[in-house]
């Protein structure tokens, strides 16, 4: 087994990443960040952001120590599970945090900066606040792919020779993508409850009952609002898009050792393509990054075409290149699976531009939610809600497509369920995957941009920079909620083709289960064979995967209860966290003398401690919630329970993620809407209206949405890791 001499690419690819992120990032701190005013609010989040991230880093630290003595031992002494994956388990978890430290960190540094370049000119903020947030695209694909060639150089030498070396080679690789899958759901749950608390408790006091702007500096809420936006949206969604990156790759590298196992050279190949495409993706990502670029006095939808040049641009870029790697590495029908990749693009296009459509105010649903507000916060949270449920249609049917393309493309469009054809066929949908997230260093850009744009609004608003450049900011935050809505639709999907090639890769991970306990299965032809030979059809029957299997169908309706549980609990926490903050707010205006009147200090502080120590709280029962359930029902229910779990879980967290980010999304937008002047404009009966709407639609769009995609692809990854305690139950 000797890896390809241009595997070398990966590994560059990470370098180049990372040096240009870290160019990026010297190019912004070189900016001027203002005023003493401007400067000295950016060190009150600074502070509060570090604050919470390294409470947050000791609470996870302890949870994974815990896991990786439960591994340790179950590898170690019950001899049911690769030696391998403590260690693994232990690095993905510490690299998708560090992706999140540097982009939060960036984050906090780039607002100020942003809003006194907004002083200059709309391009000048633009520019600071997108390439700032390219530094957390950057970061994350350039610590991914460093992850996964360090791993793929080093278990290659150690399994050199083994006959089943590239399978045990790219299973062992999945666990650390339960490693930073569980780091991304604590970052995600616990920045989204610190965040929306805040966000609540300063609009519900500040902006209905006292009647003050947004961002106003008499708010005690406003620093803990401006510090959430880094921990929740930038760390968190880092943290998230992180694992589902190194998730679409590993998984798609192990359906190509198993689909291509009798094929020899043609083997190794599959396995590396899906990492120099990803690799090749970072090379078009810094060419889209610095394509956008706008003019003084644009449109929304001006700006929203300049961040779609440079993506779209990457992308197209990616899928005319993928033809020629798979076509230089001489895979089998590399026509067909260079297709399926261009299959996962378009589906990550066509779900962007749907969620662009169903957020942002330049089209009619967000407009006709903010002209609700003319008559009562009811029907705006009505009309939200409807909006929201039917945004879901064009995401799930693209999905759809998408995956029954991928597949007959990888099968020459044979759609025979034949052991051959169902491996070819998977390999398709999971390198359709790896292509959606290819050009993940600009996607990510677009969406980390959005809460430096938030922040940068909320700098200018508290150091009065005046009319003109609160008009700019307004601008960009407009714009940074419709790209964060675009990143969340983004990140769903991705999820939903990532979590479905994981589930090929549970089978292979149970198959090598067997293997290790010398169980044997009688095949389709009555023949008794060992588990490494039985194709996806013998192993089905034998576990009796199908829909008349009753632990199929409970594991499947527990799937679906999982999302709905985790949603309301990760909701019940914000609306805790958030009376809290209510009764704080309201405490300070009433005993801190001349909080109203700009006269006194508001105490910032005992905010930042609410949303810390209440975040801290809450995040640790629904992350714990989301390890146990695979666990359980596969003690309980098998293998085949399990299969039903992770496909319950994938269709219902699917689609319910997408109606609760883009309800979440167009509420916040109806709300920026109206403060723009229309319907009334600050101030006004829809204003309020619409703020009420934007409160209720913050832990939608911020904490129980996007955290859904990573629930689904984390009981995925805890299944594959506990497949041998599975087996050994079974």
């Amino acid at each position: 087994m000797n890896i390809p001499d241009f595997f070398w690419l990966v590994p560059v690819a990470s370098v180049v990443s990372l040096v240009m992120a870290w160019l990026f990032f010297r190019s912004m701190m070189k900016a001027d960040e203002g005023t003493p005013r401007m400067r000295e609010i950016a060190e009150y989040v600074r502070r509060g952001a570090m604050a919470y991230l390294r409470q947050q880093y000791k609470v996870v630290l302890m949870v994974f120590v815990v896991l990786a003595v439960i591994f340790s031992l179950m590898a170690y002494v019950l001899h049911v599970q690769n030696p391998w994956v403590p260690v693994a388990f232990l690095t993905g978890g510490f690299f998708s945090g560090l992706a999140g430290f540097f982009g939060m960190k960036t984050a906090t540094y780039a607002s100020a900066r942003t809003a006194n370049a907004a002083r200059n000119s709309l391009d000048d903020g633009l520019r600071i606040a997108f390439r700032s947030g390219a530094v957390m695209g950057l970061v994350v694909v350039g610590l991914g792919l460093l992850d996964i060639s360090g791993w793929f150089y080093a278990l290659s030498f150690f399994y050199h020779g083994d006959k089943m070396a590239l399978i045990t080679i790219t299973t062992t690789m999945l666990t650390f993508g339960m490693g930073a899958s569980t780091q991304a759901l604590f970052a995600r749950v616990g920045g989204g409850i610190y965040t929306k608390a805040a966000d609540v408790g300063a609009d519900i006091v500040g902006k209905v009952e006292a009647d003050i702007p947004e961002d106003d500096p008499r708010n005690p809420a406003t620093i803990a609002d401006n510090v959430g936006d880094n921990v929740g949206d930038v760390a968190g969604m880092g943290a998230d898009l992180y694992e589902s990156y190194c998730g679409s790759i590993l998984s798609t590298a192990a359906l190509g050792a198993t689909a291509f196992a009798m094929s020899g050279d043609m083997q190794m190949r599959a396995v590396v393509a899906p990492m120099l495409i990803a690799a090749v993706g970072v090379f078009l990502s810094i060419l889209g990054i610095f394509l956008v670029r706008t003019r003084e006095g644009a449109t929304m939808k001006d700006l929203l075409h300049s961040l779609s040049l440079g993506t779209n641009v990457s992308a197209l870029l990616i899928a005319a290149a993928t033809f020629g790697i798979l076509y230089l590495l001489e895979i089998e029908n590399w026509i067909g699976l260079s297709c399926s990749v261009v299959s996962g693009l378009v589906a990550g296009v066509i779900i962007g531009q749907a969620t662009e459509y169903y957020t942002s105010h330049s089209y009619k649903p967000t407009q006709k939610i903010s002209e609700a507000g003319l008559t009562g916060s009811a029907t705006v949270i009505i009309k939200g809600i409807g909006t929201g449920m039917i945004s879901t249609c064009i995401p799930v049917i693209t999905i759809g497509v998408a995956i029954l393309l991928s597949y007959l493309f990888a099968n020459g469009f044979n759609m025979e369920m034949s052991a051959e054809a169902l491996s070819h066929g998977l390999y398709g949908i999971g390198i359709a995957a790896v292509g959606m997230l290819s050009t993940l260093g600009i996607t990510l850009a677009t969406d980390a941009y959005g809460p430096i744009a938030d922040n940068a609004g909320g700098n200018a608003e508290m150091s009065n920079l005046g009319e003109e450049v609160r008009h700019r900011t307004d601008a960009l935050d407009a714009l940074g909620n419709t790209t964060a809505a675009t990143g969340k639709g983004f990140a769903i999907g991705s999820a939903a083709l990532t979590a479905l090639a994981l589930l090929a890769s549970y089978i292979e991970e149970v198959k090598i289960a067997m293997e290790r306990s010398e169980i044997t299965l009688t095949n389709l032809k009555g023949d008794i064979i060992n588990a490494a030979d039985a194709t996806i059809p013998d192993f089905m029957n034998y576990f009796q995967v199908n829909l008349m299997n009753p632990r199929v169908l409970v594991g499947a309706f527990i799937g679906a209860m999982a999302a709905f549980l985790f949603c309301g609990l990760t909701m019940e926490a914000v609306g805790r966290a958030a009376q809290k903050m209510v009764e704080e707010v309201r405490r300070q205006f009433r005993e801190i003398a001349g909080i109203l009147e700009g006269t006194g200090t508001p105490d910032y502080g005992s905010c930042v401690e609410i949303s810390t120590r209440a975040a801290q709280k809450e995040m640790i029962f629904p992350s714990l919630l989301a390890i146990a359930i695979p666990i359980i029902v596969g003690c309980l229910l098998g293998v085949a329970g399990v299969l039903g779990l992770l496909v319950g879980g994938l269709s219902c967290g699917f689609t319910l993620a997408v109606f609760m980010a883009n309800a979440g999304g167009a509420w916040d937008n109806a709300k920026k809407m109206v403060e723009e002047g229309n319907f009334g404009g600050k101030g006004s009966f829809a204003h309020k209206a619409t703020i009420v709407g934007d409160t209720v639609g913050d832990p939608f769009k911020d904490t129980s949405g996007p955290s859904l995609n990573i629930l689904i692809k984390l009981m995925s990854m805890v299944s594959i890791v506990m497949a041998g305690l599975t087996v050994a139950l079974a």
